[in-house]
């Protein structure tokens, strides 16, 4: 496995404990985000190196960068059509742009001024984005929060194709780790490295609610 790892316990005491973090693997050129998919999905993509095949291109598609929050949403890789967990690694400029068009899946009061401005943003932008708690190798929530992102039209066109750096399955990874999930195994778990990922467009950072840097 590609992905650079390191002791849960070690990462978790570096990370924020509350407010809304990007927390992702990252380097000057890429960005690493999480799915979860059937085999028949999964196995195509990691193999061919691109969505395709049963892949659909009509619905809106998840992509998380916080590999917990991917093993809360799957169970670890063992809930039905999402036993394929893959690491897709997209272009950072690519990851960049998605966070400029993401629209709230709801409606927030301080940003968009009337529910009717925001529904006529949600109608152009091929992007939703969303905070949910994020969660603990046990699949507890915790004050942090995490961000997932959903593309669909053009976006998801793009992300199933042109901004793919590679893919990677990582399934066996997960199936190993799955056994160090409880806390009395803490300091056996490995989890993909993670750091919280700088945004510098105060535009960017006000509609995603991120905290202010000093």
């Amino acid at each position: 496995m590609q992905l650079a790892t390191e002791n849960y316990l070690t990462q978790v005491s570096n990370w924020p404990t509350t407010g809304r973090h990007i927390l992702a693997q990252f380097d000057e050129n890429s960005v690493v985000v999480y799915q979860a998919y059937r085999p028949e999905i999964g196995n195509f993509a990691a193999s061919k190196g691109y969505f395709g095949g049963e892949f659909s291109l009509n619905r809106m598609s998840w992509i998380k960068t916080n590999f917990l929050w991917m093993m809360y949403r799957s169970g670890w890789g063992s809930k039905t059509g999402q036993e394929i967990i893959l690491a897709v690694s997209i272009k950072r400029t690519a990851f960049d742009e998605i966070l400029t068009k993401g629209v709230h899946s709801k409606f927030i009061p301080t940003i968009y001024k009337t529910q009717e401005e925001w529904k006529e943003v949600v109608k152009r932008s091929p992007v939703r984005l969303q905070w949910d708690p994020d969660h603990n190798p046990m699949g507890q929530k915790v004050e942090r929060r995490a961000i997932q992102l959903g593309l669909q039209g053009e976006a998801l066109r793009n992300y199933s194709r042109d901004w793919i750096v590679k893919i990677e399955n990582i399934t066996e990874f997960v199936q190993q780790q799955r056994l160090y999930r409880q806390p009395s195994k803490w300091t056996d778990l490995i989890t993909p490295k993670e750091n919280v990922y700088p945004v510098e467009n105060s535009e960017i950072i006000h509609k995603l609610g991120l905290p202010i840097s000093d």
